[in-house]
């Protein structure tokens, strides 16, 4: 592009400067502007993105048809596709007429979607649908209708990492990022500071008719030292403020413009503190993996345990020793006689695993386990589940006095399985 019909476009627009990078942006978006193929335009908050996609419409074949803005960040998550695709008379409360969407009304024409990484994913489906062969669906509506037009979005969202965590459609993105068109933050465009900030200190004289203020050299430096987060949204605000409340005319250095930039140190204290936050998230992942980590050689170890005693059949007083990290930290915490070789936290003396059994203490609001000796009970050779189930079922209705609430939360079940379970045994009242 010639230099010629560049600076036409910048006046034509509005758009002050000559960075490489920008004059780069916007030769893009000259030559995406006769195709219509879609546009993704990234770049920080404030960068003037929106320019970018009025430059493409304009330069288009579809210059002629509608042209519409919207943003996204702004539409509430619950409307925005009733908003963007429409909807029937009756689809949800207070739908009472039939409502055409936005890629209805602007058919022919351009679409810009801002703040494009705002738009939930049930929405993003549809977008993609029109990207792929204009087709969309009303809300309430099961019809697709059909229409022409283009999409030009721009987000300051990281898309990357929306991607990796599934916040956005990679498909979509994509599909939208056919050309792509990234605008510089006004910090890496430090040559156009004087100028944008002569542009609306003159806008605002102008507006006003009041003599502009001028920068002198060390304004024009203070403005280089700063960083400008707010890019040219934030410069166009510092100007006009700092025009309406000094003299007409007055000369602004360094004093005058440190009197209106934020504090440097609570940027930097906001920094420090927004680099820390993220180490301890950091931090506190790597201490849950750490538990996560320490619980799964817990678990080895119990099964390790669980193995020696089925192995065995008895209790044996050496596990503690076999087991150090499982039973680490409990003779702390154990209110009962010490632990030791010599010692078991049963009180009773060893005795053969299967001359144990499990038995449930009357109190029908907690489950504690103790257990008795029955080696001078009868063996039961019957190895069937549903004798077995009913067996349960009957002790514990005998525990809690035939009070089916407290029996099914002993049993682990719900109060209607345990209604059937009575009625398929024939389980009078115990």
């Amino acid at each position: 592009m010639k230099p010629q019909e560049l600076q036409t476009i910048k006046q034509r627009f509005g758009i002050v400067g000559s960075s490489p990078r920008l004059n780069e942006a916007i030769q893009r978006a000259v030559q995406v502007a006769e195709t219509d193929l879609s546009v993704l335009i990234t770049g920080e908050s404030g960068t003037g993105k929106e320019s970018f996609s009025k430059i493409i419409h304009s330069l288009s074949r579809r210059k002629h048809g509608p042209f519409i803005a919207i943003n996204c960040g702004a539409i509430p998550e619950g409307t925005i596709y009733s908003e963007l695709f429409g909807h029937e008379k009756g689809s949800f409360t207070g739908s009472t007429d039939m409502r055409r969407g936005y890629f209805e009304v602007v058919d022919g024409g351009t679409i810009f979607l801002d703040e494009i990484g705002e738009m939930p994913l049930s929405s993003q489906s549809m977008l993609l649908r029109i990207l792929e062969n204009g087709e969309f669906i009303r809300m309430g509506s099961s019809k697709p209708l059909k229409t022409d037009v283009r999409v030009v979005a721009a987000t300051n969202v990281d898309m990357q990492q929306a991607l990796l965590n599934k916040k956005f459609r990679e498909d979509l993105y994509y599909r939208l990022s056919t050309v792509p068109i990234f605008v510089p933050a006004l910090r890496d465009r430090e040559d156009d500071l004087p100028l944008l900030f002569r542009k609306f200190a003159t806008d605002f004289a102008e507006k006003y008719r009041v003599q502009p203020v001028r920068l002198t050299e060390s304004g024009v430096q203070a403005l280089f030292r700063y960083r400008f987060p707010g890019n040219i949204r934030q410069l166009k605000n510092l100007a006009e403020q700092i025009a309406l409340l000094e003299e007409e005319g007055a000369e602004i250095d360094e004093a005058t413009i440190q009197k209106y930039l934020p504090d440097q140190e609570k940027n930097n204290l906001l920094a420090h503190f927004s680099n820390n936050r993220n180490q301890e998230e950091f931090s506190e992942r790597e201490l849950l993996y750490k538990i996560l980590f320490e619980m799964r050689n817990d678990v080895t170890e119990l099964k390790k345990l669980v193995y020696q005693l089925l192995q065995n059949g008895t209790f044996s007083p050496e596990i503690i020793q076999n087991h150090p990290t499982l039973f680490a930290g409990i003779e702390e915490d154990y209110e009962g006689p010490a632990l030791s070789k010599e010692t078991l936290v049963l009180k009773n003396p060893p005795v053969p695993i299967d001359q144990k059994v499990i038995e449930i203490r009357e109190n029908p609001h907690r489950q504690d386990f103790k257990t008795h000796d029955v080696s001078h009970e009868e063996e039961n050779d019957s190895l069937s589940l549903e004798e077995k189930e009913r067996e349960l079922i009957v002790l514990a209705l005998k525990r809690n006095h035939n009070k089916r609430k407290y029996a099914a939360q002993d049993l682990g079940i719900s109060e209607r399985t345990l209604y059937r379970k009575i009625k398929q045994y024939e389980i009078e009242n115990q």
